[in-house]
């Protein structure tokens, strides 16, 4: 059927670009689940990043357009921007979201913020950086950051999805990491990968708090038990996650640390929909 010239103005027509916001391309998209997808998007010239923050996104749209908040997971000089995402039926704005194609338009707020970053955290050995499903996007961009491996003798990536199939961002991540020109030889001596489900059977099956409390995690890293003397750690994903992982630390002497006051440990709540 021939496309109208109004079917064609349509398809052209564009929204105004709210105030303080970048209008990106996206130059990739790779789906890894029904459930998970990444994209990347070009970087503007002027957008300055911590490794680990994150920054509000959104479609364009008419009237008032939904943004929500995203872990940038590609590290601060990388010249282009990843997101790492998770698909929600009925989402405001994954609904939509996870249909989008090369060459389609993302709106990016001009400033980002978080906590999950090297300046809320005191010097330590280990970085811990501790994650469930999509909270490991933060992570993704950290471990990809030559500070990571300047301030720290080991990096530690944990990763706990519900399958098998979705940890496979994060051990393609790695892998990427490993064989980077930027960070490589460092991360292949200092990154450890630590994988976990909590539905389907692999190596290591559990929620990771439980892996922590009986051992399995010091077992398998070969390094001794969470100490705040020794250990710095990130949080990022479930909220369950994060309350009983927060109450575990605690417990053992950490402090929770801000941009504004460093410490042990440090949590982010950007969650999208």
């Amino acid at each position: 059927m021939p496309v109208s010239t109004q079917d064609v103005a349509e398809q052209k027509e564009e929204f105004p670009l709210p105030k303080a916001t970048f209008a990106e391309k996206v130059i990739s998209v790779e789906h890894y689940t029904d459930r998970l997808f990444k994209f990347r998007i070009t970087r503007p010239a002027s957008f300055r990043f911590r490794s680990g923050e994150f920054v509000m996104i959104g479609l364009p749209s008419e009237g008032k357009p939904l943004f929500r908040a995203y872990s940038i997971a590609s590290p601060s000089w990388d010249e282009e921007i990843e997101f790492f995402s998770i698909k929600v039926p009925g989402g405001p704005l994954t609904e939509h979201l996870q249909k989008i194609q090369p060459g389609d338009t993302i709106w990016m707020r001009q400033k980002s913020t978080g906590t999950l970053v090297m300046d809320a955290l005191t010097p330590a050995k280990n970085l811990y950086m501790i994650s469930t499903g999509t909270g490991i996007a933060p992570f993704a961009s950290v471990m990809r950051d030559p500070e990571a491996y300047e301030n720290f003798d080991n990096v530690i990536l944990t990763h706990t999805c519900r399958e098998v199939a979705e940890l496979q961002y994060g051990v393609d991540t790695v892998a990427l990491t490993k064989e980077d020109l930027l960070v490589g030889d460092e991360a292949k001596e200092k990154l450890i990968h630590f994988t976990s489900t909590t539905r389907e059977d692999s190596e290591q099956k559990g929620r990771i708090t439980n892996l922590i409390e009986d051992g399995t995690l010091a077992k398998v890293t070969g390094l001794p038990d969470l100490n705040p003397e020794t250990d710095r750690v990130m949080i990022c994903g479930s909220m369950a996650m994060i309350n009983d992982l927060k109450i575990m630390l605690e417990a053992r002497g950490f402090e929770e640390g801000a941009n504004s006051k460093p410490a042990d440990f440090v949590i982010e709540r950007a969650f999208v929909d």
